[in-house]
């Protein structure tokens, strides 16, 4: 290996390197004050770590059946409707679709949700996939993800962290 082709090589890990640390120390600030709408942090953080209250047995029993019986999409429409508010219940039952919502590394997430709405960013669902966005944001916890809602012909409705 050349000289160049080693410094080419240094730089380049150097970027992903730069990338990976700037990703990481995202601002979870603004995130805590979106999380609050459905269900307290209290309650989140008590679900993933102890599978022994209410919410974490549920929660966990929910996960372990589901990932081979239930889609992503019927996971979230469960939960949606056991801690969901009427609002996010109803933006719910559009949903049709979730992907990339079972496999996280809290580095680069990114799920997409695709509901039945039509019209894209002018059309009826831009409301409803803000609430679809929360949540989401409400059922997986991320350090650093983005949820994509899009409407039934894939066009962009909404994003928001989770």
């Amino acid at each position: 290996m050349g000289m160049k082709s080693k410094i080419a090589l240094g730089a380049v890990v150097g970027i992903v390197v730069i990338g990976a640390v700037s990703a990481n120390s995202g601002g979870t600030d603004g995130q805590s004050a979106d999380k609050g709408s459905s269900v307290s942090a209290d309650q989140q953080s008590g679900a993933k770590s102890d599978t022994k209250s209410d919410a974490g047995s549920d929660a966990g029993s929910a996960k372990d059946e589901g990932a081979g019986k239930a889609s992503q999409a019927e996971q979230f429409k469960a939960f949606v409707q056991k801690n969901g508010t009427a609002a996010e219940k109803e933006a719910v039952a559009h949903v049709t679709k979730v992907q990339g919502a079972d496999e996280q590394n809290d580095i680069l997430d990114s799920a997409d949700v695709f509901t039945d709405f039509t019209g894209g960013l002018m059309g009826e669902g831009t409301g409803p996939a803000k609430l679809i966005a929360s949540a989401f944001a409400d059922w997986k916890q991320s350090e650093n993800g983005l949820v994509t809602v899009y409407d039934a012909e894939g066009e962009l409705l909404g994003t928001g962290n989770f």
